[in-house]
C-alpha cells in the first residue's frame, strides 16, 4: 500500500459502516407503516360516525349504528362478547386446522409436480379446477357426504385455501437460475441434495406469499362452511346469520370486525415469517 492510498483506504473503511447502517425501529417497523394504516383507520372511523349521525335519520340508525353502540353492545356486553368469542374461537380453530392440512398436502404436490413433468401436467389441470368451482355449489354436497360436523368445515377450508399454496410453491421451486442446478450437477448432486439443498431454500418467499393468501381464504371458507352447516358448536358464520335475523347489527358488525381481524392476524404471521427469511438469507449471501 502506498502512502497516497492509505489515507483513502482509511477513510472508506470508517465511512463504510455509515453508509451500510440501516435506521432500526421497534419491531424492524418504520413509523410510516404505523402512522399511515393509523391515519386511515382514524378516516374511516370517523366518516363512519359521520354518516350514522347526520346523514341516516334516527329511525334507520340501526342500519348502521355509530362506532360507539357498535363497542358498547358488542364489545362491552359481556354476554354478547362472550358469544361471539366462543364462536369466533371455534371458526378459528377449523381455519387453522383446515390451512395446516391446505400448507402440506399443496407443499406436497407442488413438491412432486417440480420433480417430475408428467405430474405436472397430470394434476396441474385439476388444481386450476378446484380453485374454478363454487365453493358454495359444493358446501351441501360435502354436507350429505361427510355430515355436518368439524370435518366437513374442514375440507371446505382445504378446498378454498389449497390453489394458492400449490401455484406459489411450484413457482418457488422452478425458479431456481439454471445456473445454481448446473453446479449441483457439477459435485454430483442427488436428486433429494438438490431438493433440500437448492430449491426449497429458494421458494420459501413464494411459499410464504402462498401462505399469506390461503390463511385469509381460510377464515373465509370456515365462517361459509359454519354458514350452511348448523351442526355442531356454531361458529362465528352462524352467529353472523343469527345476528342477521335479529337486525343486532352491532353485533353483527362486531362478528365481521373480529373475523377480518383474525385473517390480518395470520398474514402479518406470514409477513413476519416472510422478513426473517429474507433477513436470514441475506446474512447468507
Amino acid at each position: 500500500m502506498t502512502a497516497a492510498s492509505a489515507p483513502a483506504t482509511l477513510i472508506a473503511t470508517e465511512r463504510s459502516p455509515r453508509m451500510t447502517r440501516k435506521p432500526r425501529w421497534p419491531f424492524a417497523v418504520a413509523p410510516i407503516r404505523v402512522f399511515a394504516p393509523a391515519a386511515v383507520f382514524l378516516l374511516v372511523i370517523g366518516t363512519w360516525s359521520v354518516v350514522s349521525h347526520f346523514v341516516i335519520s334516527a329511525d334507520s340508525r340501526f342500519l348502521l349504528p355509530p362506532p360507539e353502540s357498535v363497542v358498547a353492545k358488542g364489545l362491552l356486553d359481556a354476554t354478547a362478547r362472550t358469544e361471539i368469542l366462543t364462536a369466533l374461537g371455534a371458526t378459528v380453530q377449523i381455519a387453522l386446522t383446515g390451512l395446516a392440512i391446505a400448507i402440506a398436502v399443496g407443499v406436497g404436490i407442488a413438491v412432486l409436480m417440480s420433480q417430475a413433468s408428467w405430474v405436472e401436467y397430470s394434476i396441474y389441470p385439476y388444481a386450476v379446477i378446484l380453485q374454478t368451482i363454487p365453493v358454495l355449489a359444493v358446501v351441501p354436497l360435502f354436507g350429505f357426504w361427510f355430515g355436518y360436523e368439524f370435518g366437513s368445515r374442514v375440507i371446505v377450508c382445504v378446498m378454498v385455501s389449497l390453489f394458492p399454496v400449490i401455484t406459489n410453491t411450484l413457482f418457488g421451486l422452478k425458479s431456481v437460475q439454471a445456473a445454481e442446478h448446473d453446479l449441483f450437477t457439477l459435485h454430483g448432486a442427488a436428486r433429494w441434495q438438490r431438493l433440500l439443498k437448492l430449491q426449497l431454500p429458494a421458494a420459501l418467499p413464494a411459499m410464504i406469499s402462498g401462505f399469506k393468501i390461503s390463511g385469509g381464504m381460510a377464515v373465509i371458507g370456515s365462517i361459509v362452511a359454519d354458514f350452511f352447516f348448523r351442526q355442531g358448536d356454531p361458529g362465528i358464520g352462524r352467529m353472523i346469520d343469527v345476528y342477521r335475523q335479529r337486525l343486532a347489527t352491532e353485533q353483527l358488525i362486531t362478528a365481521l370486525l373480529l373475523s377480518s381481524l383474525v385473517g390480518l392476524i395470520l398474514f402479518w404471521a406470514f409477513d413476519f415469517l416472510a422478513a426473517r427469511v429474507d433477513r436470514a438469507h441475506g446474512k447468507r449471501t
